[in-house]
């Protein structure tokens, strides 16, 4: 498996689309994220499970780019056949729609393991307003390998009957908190998709809100999303700058167990040491 340092752009791609999935190798987005959930209709999941082991089985992994699998719901908990194809095609990541409860995501890390999946991480869904209540226990569920939670604004748009008007101050509360919790745990949060793939102004603009708001990234609906949100989501060049200095600054010898020092006439703390080397990792 292959683990992305970024995560500024994840692309969704619909498992029952050969064409397009044949296509995510080549793509500039940091993961993809191949989808049996909302993009495919029930009875189009045999066929769908089917592309996706011959897909795994005869293209590796891109380097650098995640490859995540989405799976669908049954009865209350993740589809069993769905989790069985995740433990035979070993994505990086499995990701949980609609998680509510920390339950739900012990009951699908039991089903992944149980299918041979222990090295697998879990992804989640946050979509529906219990999801939001509940953001503590969630994310604070640290024995199931939770690596990233996802937002998903048009479901909650739907479940809480709130509309989704430009800029969404409508759902910013919201939105915050999938971050603070996310932080809190230590994990990647991204952004929800924007719907309208041929307003690329409206969507960098939404990209650089998100951005400011402090997630990690953007899912997307369409490659041509993809250069744009690479661009927004990674460090400035003067930031890069900044924090190679700051690097460089605590790396000499005279610095060695100090925890406040002068970087270019400024007063820099460790903290601000950790700040900089998150942010050279962003920039890969």
């Amino acid at each position: 498996m292959t683990q992305s340092a970024r995560r500024r752009s994840v692309l969704y791609v619909p498992a029952t689309n050969v064409k397009a999935m044949a296509k995510t190798a080549s793509l500039p987005c940091d993961a993809v994220i191949f989808d049996l959930e909302d993009a495919v209709a029930p009875e189009a999941r045999p066929a769908a499970r089917e592309n996706l082991l011959a897909r795994f089985a005869e293209v590796p992994a891109s380097p650098g780019q995640e490859r995540i699998i989405r799976v669908s719901l049954s009865a209350g908990g993740v589809d069993a056949d769905d989790v069985a194809l995740v433990g035979r095609c070993c994505p990086d990541a499995m990701l949980v729609p609609k998680v509510d409860s920390a339950d739900m995501l012990r009951e699908a890390r039991a089903a992944l393991d149980a299918r041979g999946g222990q090295g697998i991480a879990l992804w989640a869904m946050i979509e529906t307003p219990r999801a939001i209540v509940r953001l503590r226990d969630i994310t604070e569920c640290d024995d199931v390998g939770l690596a990233c939670l996802v937002a998903g604004t048009n479901d909650l748009s739907k479940e809480t009957g709130v509309p989704l008007p430009e800029g969404r101050a409508t759902i910013a509360q919201w939105l915050a908190m999938l971050v603070v919790h996310a932080r809190a745990a230590g994990i990647d949060v991204l952004d929800g998709v924007y719907n309208d793939f041929a307003d690329m102004e409206g969507f960098v603009a939404e990209c650089r809100a998100g951005a400011l708001a402090g997630f990690d990234g953007k899912t997307l609906i369409h490659p041509r999303q993809i250069d744009d949100a690479n661009a927004v989501f990674s460090p400035s060049a003067e930031a890069i700058a900044q924090a190679r200095a700051i690097v460089a600054a605590f790396a000499r010898p005279e610095n060695a167990g100090k925890g406040v020092i002068s970087v270019d006439g400024r007063m820099v703390e460790l903290l601000h040491l950790d700040i900089a080397r998150r942010t050279l990792a962003k920039a890969g």
